[in-house]
This record gives structure tokens, C-alpha cells and sequence, in this order.
């Protein structure tokens, strides 16, 4: 198929390191270029990407012809410019949290589906090297039925956590745990949650409980300020326990320079002892799957030509969202919330 022209709108550290390496190594895109009016960012663009446009406007964007675009700006930035972008008839990939409330999730959602222009989610956490190691033994029935998922991003780095622009840590790390737990164990019923306001005023050291309507729970934390941080997943189930305590390794590898077109070996992850399945005789080492952040914009790509779904589907935002704001209402209450119920 003819390659697919999408730009990019911003250039910090989302749009300079998990968006543009992405879309210039699949060869079902076609990288226009950046909306940026930074001149500092106009000359890493410049830098990094020699030949990519560089555009004032997503208006200008499309008038250089581009077919999609990309959204990696501030959080409360995300909603406004993807209804922009579709009211200019592009399709429109949006990076985490896709917005900040479930309404403005279900707008985007509708503006998408009156258009005709594909919607996409960035969830690239799908597509990290240990979910898919999950997934593939909840899959093939390793761990039997599953009854608890427990996933963490935790780490200290307080000076490093989101600040306004990313919306604070249960809309930041959030917004991946929540759409995991989705994806591998399906619809939730009530959501309980607990934070701790940071000096910024956002929230920060999260811990979510969902119960599953197929009677699993999850166990969600994400934390900027934890010195000692639990393993990435421990998922048990009827038949062993799985725990996974290394992480993918696909965004030190961007940020070191490395890319998909540039990398022989993208996504493969050096074996640890610390992987492992528990039974009751015993243990095995586990090794982790491919990472695969590199199918998503080839899939994006088809899905704007018609020729497959999109790599996540826009309503999936829209029930990520529902979960985050019945979160966010079940750490302010301390009461136990349903999803969905504001809506």
C-alpha cells in the first residue's frame, strides 16, 4: 500500500522518543513532520530528523498534505487538538491519558465516527516485552483461570514524576496499568482507590483495586517516590503463579538512540532467573517475549487505508477513562465506585 503521511504534534520527551523513531521506521509511513513552535525543539527536529517539515499549525500540517497526525503534548492539551484534528479530516493517533475525563474521551470518540477517520489510543504498553509474556501464558492456559493480576510502575524518582503536564500519576502510569488489566481480564464492576497528593498538588504513590466481572481482581500501583519497588507482574491463577521482576527495555532503548529500522535484535530482552512460573513442585525459569512497540504504526497505517483494525480501538479510551474517573472519585470518597456511574 502507499505509505500513509502522518505528522506529529509536539516534540518533548513522548513525541522526540516513543513517537517519531516509530513512525520514521515503519515503512508504512511516511513521516511529513512537527508542529512545534518551539525553536529549540524546531532544532532537535531539524537535527534528527533531516528533511521532516516543520509547521506552525495543525492546519498547516494538513495542507502539506498529511493523512494523520499524532498527539504527544500536555495532558489537558489532548482532547482539543485530536477534535481539531479530525475536524480537518485526518486520522489521529492520541498519546496517554487520552483525555482527562470520560466525556471528553466519548466526544473525541463520536467526532472520530461522524468523520470517518480512524481514532487510535496510544496504549504502545500492549506491546510491551513482559505483558505480551503474560498474556501469551494466561493464553495457552500455563497459569490456569487467573484470579489476581498484579502490575506496578514504581520507582523513586521524585523529581522525575509528572508534573501538570502529564496529569499526575494515576492519569500517567494509570492510564497503561488500567488499559492492561482490560485487555487481559475484561470489563470491571467496581473500582476502589488510593493516592497521596504530592507537594504539587497531584497525586502520586496510587493504588488501584478493579474486581472483574468474570470475578478476577487486579491489583494496580504506580509510584514516583517508591524506594522499593515490587515486581513488574505477579499473576496468579488455578494452575501456577507467574512473576515477572525485569521490565521491557524498548524506551531505554529509544532514548539511548536505538530505533526499530536500526536495531537487529528490537524488542528482545536479555533472560533473567528472576522470571519465573511457581507451582506447587516447584519453579522454571520464564523468558519474555519480543517487544513489539514497532507494529503498532504499520497497524495504525493499514487501518487508515482500511485494510484492518487500528492497533487499539478508540472506544477502549473511552472505558479506560470510565475506570481513571471512578479511580479518581473512589481516592477522594474512600468508597468503592462503579465504573461508568458519572457518565
Amino acid at each position: 500500500m502507499d505509505p500513509v503521511k502522518i505528522g506529529l504534534v509536539g516534540y518533548g520527551f513522548g513525541g522526540r522518543y516513543f513517537h517519531a523513531p516509530l513512525i520514521s521506521s515503519s515503512r508504512e509511513c511516511e513521516f511529513v513532520g512537527v508542529v512545534t513552535t518551539s525553536a529549540e525543539r524546531r532544532d532537535l527536529v531539524a537535527a534528527e530528523h533531516p528533511g521532516a517539515g516543520l509547521f506552525d499549525s495543525l492546519e498547516a500540517l494538513a495542507a502539506a498534505g498529511a493523512e494523520a497526525v499524532s498527539i504527544s503534548t500536555p495532558a489537558g492539551t489532548h482532547s482539543e487538538l485530536t477534535d481539531q484534528a479530525i475536524a480537518l479530516g485526518l486520522s489521529v493517533v492520541c498519546d496517554k491519558p487520552f483525555a482527562l475525563d470520560p466525556a471528553a474521551a466519548r466526544r473525541s470518540v463520536e467526532l472520530a465516527s461522524a468523520r470517518g477517520v480512524t481514532l487510535s489510543p496510544y496504549q504502545n504498553r500492549r506491546w510491551d516485552s513482559d505483558f505480551l509474556t503474560v498474556r501469551a501464558l494466561v493464553d495457552d492456559g500455563t497459569l490456569g483461570e487467573v484470579r489476581r493480576f498484579e502490575s506496578r510502575f514504581e520507582r523513586y524518582a521524585p523529581d522525575n514524576g509528572p508534573g501538570a503536564s502529564g496529569g499526575g500519576t494515576l492519569l500517567d502510569f494509570g492510564a497503561h496499568l488500567v488499559d492492561q488489566a482490560l485487555v487481559l481480564l475484561g470489563p470491571v464492576e467496581s473500582v476502589y482507590a488510593e493516592s497521596r497528593t504530592r507537594e504539587t498538588g497531584l497525586d502520586d504513590d496510587v493504588f488501584v483495586a478493579l474486581r472483574h466481572t468474570n470475578g478476577a481482581v487486579s491489583h494496580l500501583w504506580g509510584s514516583w517516590s517508591q524506594y522499593a519497588a515490587g515486581p513488574r507482574f505477579r499473576v496468579t491463577g488455578s494452575a501456577a503463579s507467574l512473576v515477572i521482576t525485569t521490565g521491557d527495555t524498548q524506551e531505554a532503548a529509544l532514548v539511548a538512540g536505538a530505533s526499530p529500522s536500526s536495531s537487529p535484535t528490537w524488542g528482545a530482552e536479555i533472560a533473567s532467573d528472576l522470571d519465573r512460573v511457581l507451582t506447587a513442585k516447584g519453579s522454571a525459569a520464564v523468558a519474555l517475549e519480543r517487544g513489539e512497540w514497532d507494529t503498532y504504526y504499520p497497524a495504525f497505517a493499514r487501518a487508515v487505508r482500511g485494510e484492518g483494525p487500528p492497533p487499539v480501538e478508540a472506544a477502549d479510551a473511552v472505558a479506560t477513562a470510565d475506570v481513571l474517573e471512578a479511580a479518581r472519585i473512589s481516592a477522594e470518597s474512600r468508597a468503592t465506585v462503579r465504573p461508568g456511574a458519572a457518565a
